[in-house]
């Protein structure tokens, strides 16, 4: 009896557990981190009901299991599932997403420049990251460059977007630069924006919007209850 075997190239691969998951490069400075983590909170209040999405900060991406990975500051995913067991992703491999690439890969330029201008930007293209945003959180842009480019992959190309926000329509929002406060920091930090370009608020604004709304609504209440006194009336029995 001749049995045959059915191959999935799939079970040769190395798994998420089996790979490294960073390229254990520290970051520059705490920016790299924080401006990601902002970004991913907000979609966290924005998206609470959605499942297909997942946003990566400083996890490494695996595209052939013979490279290296591609490890940007933040990334966007949109069609995978957004919790992968109790622990999460120890990093994002491509075999195991359904070879879905990031649709947004952010880089943070720190200290010094690490090629987010030349070679990353041909890595995220090859990747298929259909929008690659690069900021400088500080002052010390390259001559001629903006703060925050964004640029879109157009035939095997990243094209620079104008704008600030910048709309991004596959993905539902937009993508700009404003001050703000942070984990009770002030500056400038990346927000996303509706279509209208209305910048959506961070979890402490949020705190703070309710709060002020809930003072709003007890004055209206309190005031209420006064007139009707004025007028004899117990507000307690209305």
């Amino acid at each position: 009896m001749i049995m045959v075997l059915q191959y999935d190239p799939k079970q040769c691969l190395p798994s998420s557990a089996e790979l490294p998951d960073s390229d254990d490069t520290p970051v520059d400075n705490e920016l790299q981190n924080l401006i990601p983590n902002l970004l991913e909170a907000i979609l966290a209040m924005v998206w609470p009901h959605k499942l297909n999405w997942f946003f990566g900060v400083d996890m490494a991406i695996y595209f052939a299991p013979e490279q290296p990975p591609i490890v940007p500051d933040g990334f966007l995913s949109l069609g995978v599932e957004r919790f992968i067991g109790e622990e999460g992703r120890l990093s994002y491999v491509l075999w195991e997403e359904e070879n879905i690439p990031p649709i947004l890969a952010l880089e943070v330029v720190s200290k010094t420049y690490g090629g987010e201008y030349e070679r990353k930007k041909k890595s995220y293209a090859e990747l298929g990251v259909l929008y690659y945003a690069i900021y400088v959180p500080t002052r010390r842009s390259r001559r001629h460059r903006e703060p925050l480019e964004i640029y879109k992959l157009v035939n095997g190309n990243y094209q620079l977007l104008d704008g600030n926000p910048v709309w991004l329509p596959e993905v539902g929002l937009g993508l700009g630069r404003d001050r703000g406060l942070y984990l009770g920091r002030e500056r400038e930090w990346l927000y996303w924006y509706d279509q209208t370009g209305n910048r959506l608020p961070t979890p402490e604004e949020k705190i703070q919007q309710e709060q002020v709304r809930a003072a709003q609504e007890q004055a209206r209440a309190e005031r209420l209850a006064a007139k009707l006194k004025a007028l004899g009336i117990d507000p307690d029995e209305v």
